[in-house]
């Protein structure tokens, strides 16, 4: 998939979006210099593309009791495409699993699991991340404290 071209008014829509996804068409437009009618047509442009992929509420994990977050290095028994895929398929059902991305290290998955606390995290571990298909080993790395957790792009 080829990167789409952006301009200046483009930037500035995801910019405004990215920290204020409920402003309205007359704002947005008005914020970034262009009238209502070519912003409203630049925002579906950016939507059909794929650019813009959705809204959402952020929601802070913390309120809800969710402060208890680790990082789980995953070693797979078996990297065939087969087997990535099973495991792939897998982790999307499991939801304490915030993030999981595949790694070029001496690890096969990074994990980010969010849970209420270290006995819930054990818990998580060892019913559902240790039991996921072809996980050789495990490695956990708690976090004490989140410094910076910007949405995609934090800005650009």
């Amino acid at each position: 998939m080829s990167a789409v071209q952006l301009d200046r008014y483009d930037t500035e829509i995801l910019n405004v979006l990215a920290a204020e996804g409920r402003i309205s068409i007359a704002d947005l437009a008005r914020r970034i210099g262009l009238s209502k009618s070519p912003t409203q047509a630049r925002l579906r442009r950016l939507e059909s593309e794929g650019v813009i992929t959705g809204y959402r509420a952020l929601v802070d994990p913390i309120r809800l009791g969710l402060d208890h977050v680790a990082f789980v290095e995953v070693k797979l028994d078996d990297t065939r495409e087969a087997a990535l895929t099973k495991f792939n398929a897998a982790i999307t059902k499991v939801p304490e699993i915030e993030q999981a991305h595949m790694m070029a290290s001496h690890f096969d998955y990074l994990l980010k699991v969010r849970t209420q606390s270290m006995t819930a995290y054990r818990q998580v571990l060892g019913e559902k991340i240790s039991s996921l298909p072809h996980v050789a080993s495990t490695s956990t790395y708690v976090a004490m404290q989140a410094v910076k957790e910007d949405g995609p792009l934090g800005g650009f």
